[in-house]
């Protein structure tokens, strides 16, 4: 799902839940009795909720719940597949691959909205999704999702260069009549169906647009099955869409297993239609101990348990077991991760990344290198992830099936050695090593990231004094920043898009780079050519060969 602070992202990733009704407890603030109320914790705040700059985990989780997608994931099934959401059914695909027909649901509706004539929401239509995703290619809506269909629909990209006219689509995006839409692409690519379930890929109406301009961001207005009541830097407060579809609830067909999912409750919720909440408040902590306070407090309803807590709730790290006096009124997971926590270099600044000096840019490759090896993933795993995450070589996560669990893992193990003798034999001195922003949100858990990093660093004789904090107040500030190619040194997380590793190796491909999905801005001819092979062909041996 996008960036993520990078302790968000723990690679085992451990929730804890209290369950409905399990607890009489007079201090619970709400009872799914009386308001059927919701309080979620997360650990930051998106800056935006347009749907264009959905761009972390923060705006996404709240997007696709305000908006609607063409498509959406039927998340009890394993492994993970599409549903149609917006749509009528999955696309009809033309026999070379190139011509996708979507048809969408009749009836659907924007919420009742002032930009609207009369103040009245209208039907949703095909036209919608075109101009939706053609906002990512307009300069004026400064979108941050055109990487997922840059080169990919044909005249998508002649369009923008041409002035961006919305009254004359692209010839690969078009609306063929209020509930048909049709793309065309320029080549195979088997995962342009995922695409259309990202938040990016959120269907927005023109009059909201054109009526709040950069205040969308603050005002949603969408067919999900919540509106947005409140947004701040604080919280978020989400109630029920009273005009949203009715849908009933399919447990067999959404992947329902008893013995995996019984202890749910999920047999509730079996012919109903959602949304199944009056409302949603969404607490921004960014604090751990604030938010496990909170959560304890029972002023909230949902955490993602920190390090510190570790000991306090469970009895054994492999496998995770919650500790017997929580298990009876708790709901609790640990699972992995569908993703990774990575630090980038600002590629772009020559005065370590790339360098049009064959000679200079050996040096600079010399010093990334050194400071990989610098790094010791060992302790920043035991120190911060309660030795609970998955320390692995490359950028293909562990949960899909190309990962090569053969691969050399020299390059997430300490060398400390080898690390200075790079610096000595490219002539890097503490004289003349450059000086470095590492980019944060603001918070003592990040702070301490940093500093460790700087320490790890410090033992390979870089000064301290050349490793800056860059402290920004919310994720979505440091996200801004650091898209934008502002910090030199990015730590986040990131989570797949959907179940494919090409998701993660577009976070290097060359035309992803800043403000793209590639904010290190790595650019790599090599790479870039066997991603673009790789990227055309379905899940296969010969796919798996190229991305490993």
């Amino acid at each position: 799902m996008k960036p993520a602070s990078p302790l968000k992202l723990a690679l085992a990733l451990l929730t804890l839940a209290a369950l409905a009704g399990c607890s009489d407890a007079p201090d619970t603030p709400h009872s799914p009795e009386t308001d059927r109320t919701y309080v979620h914790a997360m650990d930051g705040a998106p800056a935006t909720l347009d749907p264009a700059q959905a761009s972390n985990l923060y705006a996404n989780t709240l997007v696709v719940n305000l908006y609607d997608t063409l498509y959406r994931y039927r998340y009890l099934t394993r492994p993970y597949v599409l549903a149609p959401n917006l749509a009528e059914d999955l696309p009809q695909v033309s026999e070379d691959g190139l011509t996708l027909t979507i048809r969408l649901k009749q009836g659907v509706r924007f919420i009742d909205d002032p930009a609207f004539a009369g103040g009245v929401g209208r039907e949703v239509t095909a036209h919608d999704v075109v101009y939706s995703l053609l906002r990512h290619f307009d300069p004026e809506s400064r979108a941050q999702g055109a990487w997922l269909w840059r080169g990919r629909l044909v005249g998508l990209d002649a369009w923008k260069d041409a002035g961006a006219d919305y009254e004359n689509p692209p010839p690969g995006l078009l609306a063929l009549d209020d509930h048909t839409l049709q793309l065309t692409l320029t080549q195979p690519y088997p995962q342009i169906v995922h695409t259309l379930a990202q938040g990016y890929a959120a269907v927005v109406p023109r009059e909201a647009v054109d009526a709040y301009g950069r205040e969308l961001g603050v005002r949603a207005v969408g067919s999900g099955p919540f509106q947005l009541e409140s947004f701040d830097r604080t919280r978020a407060v989400l109630t029920r869409n009273p005009g949203f579809r009715q849908e009933p609830v399919d447990l067999a067909q959404e992947g329902y297993d008893p013995n995996r999912d019984g202890a749910l409750g999920l047999e509730q919720i079996e012919g109903r239609a959602p949304p199944f909440l009056d409302r949603v408040e969404v607490e921004f902590i960014a604090e751990d101990a604030a938010r496990w306070n909170s959560y304890y407090a029972g002023e909230t309803h949902f955490i993602k348990v920190p390090v510190a807590q570790f000991d306090q709730v469970l009895t054994g790290r492999s496998p995770a077991q919650l500790a017997p006096e929580l298990a009876d009124e708790h709901h609790f997971e640990a699972a992995p991760e569908a993703g990774f926590v990575y630090t980038s270099f600002n590629m772009a600044d020559s005065s370590f990344g790339h360098h049009p000096n064959p000679e200079q840019a050996e040096r600079n490759r010399a010093l990334r290198c050194a400071m990989v090896k610098g790094f010791d993933w060992s302790r920043r795993n035991q120190q911060f992830f309660g030795d609970m995450g998955q320390v692995f070589p490359g950028v293909i996560p562990p949960v899909v099936p190309e990962f090569d669990a053969k691969m050399d893992r020299n390059s997430v193990t300490r060398d400390l050695e080898g690390a200075r003798a790079l610096l000595r034999d490219h002539g890097w001195t503490a004289e003349n090593l450059p000086e470095m922003g590492y980019g944060f949100p603001s918070s003592v858990t990040e702070r301490q990231l940093f500093e460790q990093f700087r320490g790890f660093m410090a033992e390979i004789g870089y000064p301290p004094e050349k490793l800056q904090p860059q402290v920004y107040a919310t994720f979505g500030d440091y996200y801004r920043a650091y898209s934008q190619g502002e910090v030199s040194l990015i730590t986040t997380g990131w989570t797949l898009d959907y179940p494919d590793a090409e998701n993660t190796l577009q976070l290097f491909y060359g035309p992803n780079a800043s403000p793209g999905a590639n904010n290190g801005s790595f650019r790599d001819e090599r790479f870039d050519a066997l991603y673009e092979q790789a990227a055309i062909l379905g899940p296969s041996p010969e796919r798996t060969r190229l991305f490993q």
